[in-house]
């Protein structure tokens, strides 16, 4: 056993630190069932991937280099793992543990029942000459063999299959068979959570860029669904940040997004596309499109028409990002003004068995009151006041009571002040 293996204890306690939106996601893209477990001697401390570039510090800890000069670029001078302060920077490449990976990799990866091998599957996929029967019949091998990672056919990852995918899906011939683009993404996504998700970088090319946006505008449903979940990982990662901010400034996809989430008669699609407006709207410069294009009425109309088994998992997602959106002026105008824009977040406030969304709807209606009497009387009028009592009587978190009470306080100090007016 290698001295630099991290123990589980502390693997545990950086998977919670890990961004829950990037496990969740994860999670929702494991269709086939099989657990994304990675030997944990496999696996980078910082990113909880498999390693690439092992290098150790003077500390003893082993970490994927990319992850560790980041951490260190930042003005970092400790060992993540054990805090322990830094006396030697330098970094050393273990190549023991590049060796163990490579053989794992290897011990893992097999041919399918046809013996045909991943790497020719793979020239296939590239192969100009190859016709679109052959590759979609590629695909469904690709798919096939994808239901085994990361134990087995783990050179999928590391042949990037999932980069290939990509480029055979934002290439300008890719337009022609809808059918095809719909296989590609499908597989890709199965490939995603074991790869590097610097790969959609390559949307930043222009020509790939108005490809995806065409899309996003012509494709099927089961594209757009697709192209939103591949929004949700560009928006998770600093690499792809200029790349979210790219996609924020198109009003073709805002617009597209917004008709998604009007979709009633499907969950699913309407679910792909409240997670991709809630990544977009992360970054603060794309809010001001996103709600020129309808994106808050979009959400309100959700919370108040959709079914409670529908809502449960999305109504804090569409809240949070009603809260986010709020920050563009105009936004607290525009729910003021929706018939049921206030009386939407007033629901949210307290949720009988469930607190997530609350602090978020508190926070939003602490915005509106603030400036506007409209809104004042609309939260009264909604029974507001009633929902705030019943919270702080449940056992909601400290931090959303201590927010009730600042909005209690601030609606009867201004309900006081224009009475006042009023006399």
């Amino acid at each position: 056993m290698l001295a630099n293996q991290v123990d589980t204890d502390t693997i545990q306690v950086l998977r919670q630190l890990y961004k829950k939106e990037i496990k969740e996601f994860c999670k929702r893209l494991r269709s086939s069932g099989v657990e994304m477990v990675i030997p944990p001697l496999f696996m980078c401390p910082i990113s909880l991937e498999l390693f690439k570039d092992p290098v150790t510090l003077c500390t003893g800890q082993t970490y994927d280099r990319p992850c560790i000069q980041k951490w260190l670029e930042s003005g970092n001078l400790t060992c993540p793992v054990t805090m322990q302060k830094l006396h030697d920077s330098s970094m050393v490449p273990n190549h023991t543990l590049r060796h163990l990976i490579d053989e794992w990799l290897c011990s893992n990866t097999r041919a399918d029942t046809n013996k045909i091998s991943i790497d020719s599957i793979k020239k296939i996929c590239e192969s100009d000459e190859s016709t679109l029967e052959n590759k979609i019949q590629v695909l469904e091998k690709v798919d096939y063999l994808s239901q085994e990672l990361p134990f087995k056919n783990s050179c999928l990852i590391k042949l990037d299959f999932f980069g290939l995918l990509l480029e055979q899906v934002f290439s300008n011939n890719a337009q022609g068979s809808l059918r095809f683009v719909e296989k590609s993404l499908f597989v890709a996504l199965k490939l995603m959570p074991f790869s590097d998700l610097e790969t959609l970088n390559i949307l930043t090319q222009e020509s790939k860029y108005e490809v995806f946006l065409v899309l996003f505008e012509k494709g099927s449903i089961c594209i757009k669904k697709s192209l939103c979940f591949l929004l949700e990982a560009i928006s998770s990662g600093l690499q792809t940040r200029s790349l979210c901010e790219k996609l924020g400034k198109s009003v073709v996809l805002s617009r597209q997004i917004v008709r998604l989430i009007q979709q009633k008669s499907d969950h699913e699609t309407v679910e792909a596309g409240i997670r991709a407006l809630s990544s977009l709207s992360s970054i603060e410069r794309n809010r001001k499109n996103l709600a020129i294009e309808g994106a808050v009425e979009g959400l309100i109309d959700y919370l108040i028409n959709a079914d409670e088994s529908c809502k449960r998992n999305l109504a804090p997602m569409a809240m949070s990002t009603i809260e986010k959106l709020l920050v563009v002026e105009s936004v607290k105008d525009v729910v003021i003004n929706h018939a049921f824009g206030i009386k939407a977040i007033v629901k949210m406030v307290f949720r009988v068995s469930e607190h997530d969304g609350s602090e978020c709807a508190i926070n939003s209606l602490l915005i509106i009151c603030s400036s506007s009497e409209n809104g004042r009387e609309k939260a009264i009028v909604d029974g507001v006041l009633t929902q705030l009592l019943l919270l702080l009587q449940s056992q909601s978190n400290g931090r959303t009571k201590t927010k009730a009470r600042m909005l209690l306080k601030l609606l009867r100090s201004m309900w006081n002040e224009d009475l006042n007016n009023a006399i």
